[in-house]
């Protein structure tokens, strides 16, 4: 019995940990990174070479004050940034890193319906916060989220048509041959894209938007509870990037070598999140009309157009004579 409670407990620790140091060293890659191209240092005083400047940012977040408006909800502005860790969390459990932590027949369904889950942690923690401004920002974010997922599930239904099943494993197998990537750039190029906007990163931060809107939903929060809307954030950044290599970018088979495939996968993830920081650093934000004219007059359309024809084509050709 103790033994079945230790598996319990050490299986799902073995990777909220690792991702959570992952998140605490994306976020100095970042400044790292944003600095040089901007040809300055970044951080550079705490820890060698700036490496312990993630653990100071955190300690400084989790032991200031929680301030909390008078007027806001007291039980949901707490449980709003606890919802969206927990769900950042969870949604790792069905990647095959080489095996899942959750081996599931519908493990890209799955991924699909908690990222829609997170919408409810946006508008909750702005709707709490009793405050307009913050519920201003929670609809805008809203809205934003649900029209990028309309094109993502799209864009996975193709690949599901592609590889002709809902998990996350036969991705592997069916492109032991070649990348999905190569026979399906545009849905590649789209679904990139489409992960900037859903997980606010710039050019599509109008969720936060610092520097001309105040942050927007989260407004209200400091200290501990906006720490934990940090950690999901860069959370899903990287878990959307790593879903993206996977999807897109199999690693290749080794079926006696799982650690080369769980390395592969690690260096493909990091080269994306790597150009997620390139595309912040280059491109200016969009105005909120453009981003949603990008994704209702130009991804719908598309996706839609490639949906129809990955279904019908293998339909087509099923009724041609054998010999063709």
């Amino acid at each position: 019995m103790l033994d079945v409670l230790m598996t319990r407990l050490i299986s799902p620790l073995s990777y909220i940990v690792p991702v959570l140091l992952a998140v605490a060293f994306l976020t100095l890659l970042e400044r790292k990174v944003l600095g040089y191209m901007q040809l300055r240092k970044g951080p550079n005083v705490v820890g060698p070479y700036g490496l312990l400047q993630p653990f100071a940012d955190g300690l400084k977040l989790f032991i200031k004050e929680p301030v909390r408006p008078s007027t806001a909800s007291p039980f949901l502005f707490l449980a709003t940034p606890i919802l969206a860790l927990t769900l950042a969390m969870t949604l790792w459990a069905p990647i095959p890193m080489p095996h899942p932590i959750i081996d599931l027949n519908l493990g890209i369904l799955f991924i699909l319906a908690l990222s829609s889950l997170a919408v409810y942690a946006i508008l909750g923690s702005g709707w709490a916060s009793n405050s307009k401004y913050a519920l201003i920002g929670a609809l805008r974010a809203v809205a934003q989220t649900i029209s990028y997922e309309v094109s993502l599930g799209l864009i996975l239904l193709s690949l599901i048509v592609f590889s002709g099943a809902y998990t996350l494993r036969t991705m592997n197998v069916a492109q032991e041959a070649i990348w999905l990537l190569i026979p399906a750039w545009p849905l590649a190029a789209m679904w990139y894209i489409s992960t900037l906007a859903e997980t606010n990163r710039a050019p599509f931060d109008l969720t936060e938007g610092e520097s001309e809107l105040v942050s927007g939903f989260n407004v209200e929060y400091a200290g501990g509870p906006f720490a934990l809307f940090f950690l999901a954030e860069y959370a899903n950044i990287l878990m959307m990037n790593t879903l993206s290599a996977v999807l897109f970018l199999g690693p290749s088979h080794y079926p006696n070598m799982p650690e080369l495939l769980t390395i592969g996968l690690m260096v493909k993830a990091s080269l994306l999140s790597i150009l997620f920081l390139w595309v912040r650093a280059s491109y200016p934000r969009f105005r909120y009309d453009q981003l949603m004219h990008l994704v209702w007059k130009n991804f719908l359309p598309l996706t839609l157009a490639l949906v129809l024809w990955h279904i019908s084509l293998p339909i087509a050709l099923a009724g041609l004579p054998p010999q063709l």
